[in-house]
C-alpha cells in the first residue's frame, strides 16, 4: 500500500508521497513520485499499484515525453497519453496477474501546468485508463491507503487554503496514516507548484526531520480532547449511578 496526496488550491499545487513499499515480509524504500519539467512544461506523476505494473507503465510514458514529435500542449493530453500507456500494460500483463492472484490496481495523480494551460491542473487516473479533474468544491484526492487522511482534510481544506497551511494539513493527514497503518511510513516527497510559475520543487523529509511536529500535534490534540464541554456526559453518569 502506499499514501499519495494531491491538492489544488487557487494559489498552486501540493503533492506528498511515502516511500515505503511492502512485498510481503520484505520492506523497502522506493520513491513513487516523478517530475517532467521543461521550459513552460511541469507535471508530476504520483503511483499506487503493483510496482511493476508502474515502473513499465511510467517508463513507456517517458519514453513519450523524450520524443521530440510528442509535443503536448494541455495537461489533459498528457494524461490521455498516460492513460493509453496503463491500457497497454493492462492488456499485456493483466491476464499473468490474475493467474497468480493479483490484480491490475495501478492509478495515479497527475498535476501541473503545461503552456496552454490557462492554470494548474490536477488530475486522478483510474486503473482502466480513465480519469476525472479535481475541481475547486472537493479539491484534494488521495490515492492508496485513503481513509485515515481523509477527516482531517475533508473538516480544513478549501480551495482557498494557502500554500503553507496545505502543507501542514497534508503531513498531518500522512501522519494519521502512518501511526494507523504499518504499510506507511517514512521518508516522504513533498512537492510544491505555485501557480503559473512553471517550476515543481521537491524536498525528501525523514523521520527525524518531522517527529517533533508529529509530537506537537499529538498534545495539541490531546488537550484539545480535554477542554471539549462534558455537560452532555452526565445524563449518562448519573445513570450509572442509579
Amino acid at each position: 500500500m502506499t499514501f499519495c496526496l494531491g491538492v489544488k488550491t487557487a494559489d498552486g499545487l501540493v503533492a506528498l508521497a511515502d516511500r515505503r513499499i511492502t512485498s510481503g515480509s520484505e520492506v523497502s524504500s522506493e520513491k513513487k513520485v516523478s517530475i517532467h519539467q521543461i521550459q513552460n512544461h511541469s507535471l508530476f506523476i504520483m503511483t499506487a499499484g503493483l510496482r511493476s505494473v508502474r515502473d513499465k507503465a511510467i517508463t513507456y510514458f517517458q519514453e513519450v515525453l523524450e520524443d521530440d514529435t510528442a509535443q503536448f500542449e494541455k495537461l489533459y493530453q498528457a494524461v490521455n497519453s498516460l492513460g493509453a500507456k496503463i491500457k497497454k500494460v493492462r492488456e499485456e500483463d493483466e491476464a499473468i496477474l490474475l493467474k497468480s492472484g493479483l490484480s491490475f490496481n495501478l492509478s495515479a495523480i497527475i498535476g501541473g501546468q503545461l503552456e496552454k494551460d490557462k492554470e494548474h491542473k490536477l488530475f486522478l487516473l483510474y486503473p482502466e485508463g480513465n480519469w476525472i479533474e479535481v475541481s475547486e468544491g472537493s479539491p484534494f484526492i488521495i490515492i492508496g491507503n485513503s481513509g485515515y487522511g481523509k477527516p482531517i482534510l475533508y473538516r480544513n481544506m478549501k480551495y482557498t487554503t494557502p500554500l503553507d497551511e496545505v502543507l501542514r494539513l497534508g503531513f498531518l493527514a500522512f501522519d494519521s496514516t502512518r501511526v494507523s497503518a504499518n504499510d506507511v511510513d517514512f521518508p516522504i516527497d513533498v512537492l510544491l507548484y505555485e501557480k503559473d510559475s512553471f517550476n515543481i520543487v521537491e524536498h525528501m523529509y525523514e523521520k527525524q526531520d518531522l517527529e517533533h511536529i508529529s509530537y506537537q500535534w499529538n498534545a495539541l490534540l490531546k488537550n484539545s480532547v480535554q477542554k471539549l464541554p462534558v455537560d452532555w456526559i452526565d445524563p449518562l453518569l448519573r445513570k450509572r449511578q442509579l
